[in-house]
């Protein structure tokens, strides 16, 4: 049990990869304060974790107040708080021609300022116990697709944040602070994605291998698997890292550009 007795809020955990990496730490001994939009799904992830283990909130990260009710719920239900995941995020397609001043701001509010406001807020917490964050990040932060402008841009400055709080919340605070970026991983939202691209509902199952070397994509679980390392102790006193997760080197690659090009012809 890898994560006994630690407590961890997991943003954007009703779904996805933060579904995932909550099951996943829950398995490992970890009580979860688990936080989404949707209602329904939140309860299904409470009920499947064992409501001793696992609280939900559910409540947009942008509104005034949220993280810090976060916390609160964390010490009010289990009396302390040693980790944060900062998995929620808006992933919009959108280009230089289509990204509106108030599009990107919302994109910037939810995937970069509401986790630093988390962290923040977190912090005195944190310090007490010598605890951690893990930033979910994603390998667009690098430079992104041509049709991901606003949300590569949100994914670089959280690279960025996680690099430098990395440095100084360890010295100053003894807090952990790292970063996975996943690849291409299959989740509810990238499915729903793809069929408004076009693709049939099972596009998954045929990539072209430029895209997926191992003829197929990343499942949630796996990165559950490796987000486990970062929460744990065993990670000893590794910050300010930013790990890529996936299965090809992605900088300098120069896949093509038609989306359709995805799938085998």
């Amino acid at each position: 049990m890898r994560l006994q007795n630690k407590v961890i809020i997991v943003t954007g955990s009703t779904t996805g990869i933060g579904k995932a990496i909550a099951i996943r730490c829950a398995a490992e001994g970890a009580k979860i304060v688990v936080h989404g939009l949707e209602n329904d799904w939140g309860k299904e992830v409470v009920e499947q974790l064992g409501k001793d283990k696992a609280v939900l909130h559910i409540e947009d990260l942008s509104n005034e107040g949220t993280p810090e009710r976060l916390v609160q719920l964390a010490i009010n239900t289990f009396g302390k708080l040693d980790a944060v995941v900062n998995n929620a995020a808006i992933v919009a397609s959108s280009n230089i021609h289509t990204t509106g001043l108030s599009f990107l701001r919302k994109l910037l509010e939810v995937n970069a300022i509401a986790p630093f406001a988390l962290i923040k807020a977190a912090l005195p917490e944190l310090t007490k116990n010598k605890g951690c964050v893990l930033n979910i990040g994603s390998v667009n932060a690098y430079s992104g697709e041509p049709n991901l402008l606003a949300y590569s841009m949100t994914k670089g400055a959280l690279m960025t944040m996680t690099r430098n709080l990395g440095d100084t919340l360890h010295r100053e605070n003894g807090v952990r602070v790292n970063q996975i970026n996943p690849g291409w991983v299959l989740t509810e939202t990238e499915t729903i994605r793809k069929r408004e691209h076009g693709l049939p509902d099972n596009w998954y199952e045929d990539i072209a291998p430029v895209y997926a070397p191992a003829g197929r994509i990343l499942w949630p679980h796996e990165i559950a698997a490796a987000a486990v390392y970062w929460l744990a102790d065993e990670s000893g006193p590794i910050s300010g890292q930013v790990v890529d997760l996936e299965q090809h080197p992605f900088i300098g690659r120069n896949p093509p550009k038609d989306a359709s090009a995805i799938v085998k012809k």
